[in-house]
């Protein structure tokens, strides 16, 4: 797919405050035009024919196009006037263009989940131009548009399609800083990072063993879980998403839940004697195996070069299964989230339930690696039965 973006000419630029700066003008960490063209690069665009005015200082276009943002897309650019409402300014572009395009306004911030809105075929030669891009679905960066207003679209929708109440509620928290942190030059990685330190402090809080530290804890872990969720939103609005970020956030994410566990498990043991050691152990266990199933689980269920999309393709098989074990996964698997469990174990914790939790605990972790083996077999073993799911389960996603 080709994605068009015509920059206006002086005439417009002049309107606004900061002149032809509004073209680099920093949107959620990206300058507006690499951002522009980033979404349509994400959006499934292959290639970008960008029409630049001869009066507007060319060096900004060749800034942008150098960003690493747009590393894989084919940049064309032809410097000429162009007045979209003209046949004729069509017909001199005429040969660049494919037979369909996405006509992108220069200016505008969105998803791109939004974009195949956006797409128009070439106009015949001496036929009606393409309606001018309505921004559909995102916010215009205009003369009075406040930058605030563009971000905060971003923010709000730097979640994923696959997201629960616990997980939108929990992004929802984040919202505020994740605007900060987007004018700095803290990573996602940092974030990720900052969520295993919190964790540890939640891990040493339980481990004291008395109610107030329990509580302490679970508003640590609590904490720690928004961390993982503003890593997320964080690379997704600044275009940092990375095979190595996923790795990170899954091994923080799994140490952090051993941590926890083994705090809580030493904390009870101070608490109320060698019997919570039982429970606590078989709670490690179970996790350390889940840990293991679920890494074999996400390798066979992606490729290696886009490991994100693991959960989303989880939640598909699990839709589309009637099985009665699938069924039942449907219901209870979200409980293992970590979005979700900081939610219980911090209820747990103020209704003094830790004991109960535990054991709870121990016995969902022995099921969860239980049931994901039976999982990887049914639709990652050898294509013999089911063999529908399995070949959706490798499709290219």
């Amino acid at each position: 797919m080709q994605a068009v973006i015509a920059i206006p000419d002086q005439s417009v630029l002049r309107d606004y405050p900061d002149g032809e700066g509004v073209l680099t003008r920093p949107i959620g960490g990206v300058p507006l035009l690499v951002r522009v063209a980033a979404t349509a690069l994400r959006a499934g665009a292959e290639s970008l024919l960008v029409i630049w005015p001869q009066d507007v200082d060319q060096s900004i276009w060749n800034r942008c196009a150098a960003s690493p943002l747009l590393h894989g897309l084919e940049i064309t650019l032809i410097a000429r006037p162009f007045d979209p409402h003209k046949p004729s300014s069509w017909a001199t572009i005429a040969d660049a263009l494919a037979e369909k395009f996405l006509w992108l306004p220069w200016n505008l911030v969105t998803h791109k989940r939004n974009l195949p809105a956006f797409v128009v075929e070439k106009p015949a030669p001496k036929g009606p131009v393409p309606p001018l891009p309505y921004p559909i679905g995102g916010v215009l960066i205009e003369p009075r548009t406040r930058t605030a207003e563009a971000e905060g679209f971003l923010v709000a929708r730097s979640g994923k399609p696959t997201d629960g109440i616990y997980s939108r509620f929990n992004r929802w928290l984040c919202r505020p800083a994740v605007r900060i942190l987007t004018h700095t030059d803290i990573t996602p990685n940092s974030v990720t990072l900052g969520g295993l330190l919190v964790g540890i402090l939640a891990a040493l809080m339980f481990a004291r063993g008395y109610y107030a530290a329990y509580v302490a804890g679970a508003l640590l872990f609590f904490l720690s879980g928004l961390f993982d969720e503003a890593d997320g939103m964080l690379a997704r609005i600044e275009f940092r998403e990375s095979v190595f970020g996923t790795w990170l956030e899954g091994f923080v994410d799994e140490a952090t839940y051993l941590l926890v566990f083994g705090g809580i498990t030493l904390g009870l043991y101070r608490e109320h004697g060698s019997r919570e050691l039982i429970y606590g152990c078989l709670l490690l266990i179970g996790c350390t195996l889940s840990i293991i199933v679920t890494r074999l689980q996400r390798k066979a269920a992606t490729s290696p070069d886009r490991p994100h999309k693991y959960a989303g393709r989880l939640n598909q098989l699990l839709e589309t299964d009637s099985n009665l074990v699938m069924r039942i996964v449907r219901q209870i698997h979200i409980f293992i989230k970590k979005g979700v469990a900081v939610h219980y174990l911090l209820i747990f914790a103020v209704l003094g339930g830790l004991p109960l939790l535990l054991r709870l605990a121990a016995v969902g972790a022995n099921l969860t690696w239980t049931i994901a083996l039976y999982f990887n077999r049914r639709y990652f073993g050898r294509p013999k039965t089911g063999a529908g799911a399995v070949q959706i389960a490798r499709e290219t996603l």
